[in-house]
């Protein structure tokens, strides 16, 4: 029998772009221009945020890793996203969001070059973070503004990171407003907004370290980690059994990665609550996966896990790209393509979503015991 010439592998769009005018839209550009390799998978990204990560129903958490904000990412990018309503909840580095108060403060950061002597920049007084620099003053100055909200009185009690990121950023808003400024901070925005903003370690970071220096003076202040696994997973329940989906945007990898991702096996593996995984899973990142490391770790890694569902494998994406480019081209299509999307201000939600959570874990919790003592009558 003659073999069906290309059996079916021949049927995707033919390579056929038009000149480009230099009048293109990024979304036009994009759709035109980025065919095959990373731009490819670019453009699949983009279509995968737009035509199904931001439907109405859908929860799209957010994490992120890398110095994004430093680099200005968090004024162009991720403040638009969050306006537009196009992440819901979001995983950051500490780091990220300790840089994202110097703009707040009114401190300046400052293009560089990473190829001057470091030597040199330190008895300068200039801190690098690649070809970034800003003064050292800059880091003391947003320390004791830290250390000077976080010591106040509704900051000395227990609580999540989403809780003090959701106190610390109302002061940022104030700030930017005895300043004249506007829009300087994602910690201000998100809290205007009632996005839920955690982060995976809350010691790793100088917002961190200076909590920790007012824990020997005293302070009652403390981070309460399993409040932010229980909180997260409920997140994402809530999404699914509310009869919408849950989406994950990786900006990086890393720990706020894995963070977002291990929601679903802390409400399958762990509560013991059915449950199927993430719905939609878009990475973009410069790692590699045949290194062991999570950071490179595909979506297909994450199906054995019970992160990902795996009927949902074909709404997955990888973009091996610079998340400084890939991140705000995905924005700027979906502002152009979708435009906004209805808020879901799920920080001011956290009660209900944890009420529903408890009531799960608890049934199969007893139907867990009672499956156990069952097993152990059965063996007398």
């Amino acid at each position: 029998m003659k073999p069906t010439r290309g059996r079916g592998h021949l049927r995707g769009p033919r390579i056929n772009p038009t000149a480009i005018t230099g009048k293109e839209s990024v979304a036009e550009l994009i759709d035109n221009a980025f065919l095959a390799y990373n731009a490819g998978r670019l453009r699949e990204a983009c279509h995968l945020f737009c035509d199904r990560m931001l439907a109405p129903n859908v929860t799209v958490g957010m994490s992120l890793t890398g110095a994004m904000t430093p680099a200005g990412l968090g004024m162009s990018t991720i403040i638009p996203l969050l306006e537009a309503g196009f992440v819901d909840w979001m995983i950051s580095t500490g780091a990220n969001l300790y840089h994202d108060a110097h703009f707040a403060l009114g401190l300046s950061l400052h293009q560089g070059t990473p190829f001057a002597d470091d030597v040199v920049l330190r008895n300068d007084g200039v801190v690098r973070i690649y070809d970034i620099f800003f003064d050292y003053k800059v880091l003391l100055s947003t320390d004791a503004f830290v250390r000077e909200v976080s010591a106040r009185e509704e900051f000395q009690r227990s609580m999540s990171s989403a809780e003090y990121h959701y106190l610390l950023g109302g002061y940022l808003h104030q700030r930017e407003k005895a300043l004249g400024l506007s829009k300087r901070s994602l910690l201000g925005v998100a809290h205007q907004l009632g996005v839920p903003i955690y982060t995976s370690s809350p010691g790793d970071s100088s917002i961190g370290m200076n909590v920790a220096e007012q824990a020997l003076a005293g302070s009652r202040l403390r981070f309460d980690v399993s409040a932010d696994v229980n909180e997260t997973a409920a997140i994402v329940l809530e999404a699914k059994r509310s009869g919408g989906k849950s989406a994950a945007l990786i900006a990086g990898g890393g720990s706020p990665k894995n963070f977002l991702l291990q929601t679903e096996p802390q409400i399958q593996e762990v509560l013991g609550i059915d449950e199927r995984g993430h719905d939609y899973f878009l990475q973009l990142t410069d790692a590699r996966p045949d290194t062991g490391g999570l950071s490179g770790a595909t979506p297909g890694e994450a199906v054995s896990w019970g992160k990902v569902d795996p009927d949902m494998l074909p709404g997955t994406v990888v973009c091996y790209l610079d998340n400084t480019v890939s991140l705000p081209l995905i924005t700027a299509f979906a502002k152009e393509r979708v435009g906004k999307r209805r808020l879901k201000r799920l920080y001011h939600r956290r009660e209900a979503m944890m009420a529903r959570l408890m009531r799960e874990y608890r049934s199969a919790l007893a139907f867990r015991n009672k499956r156990a003592e069952a097993a152990k009558k059965s063996r007398r």
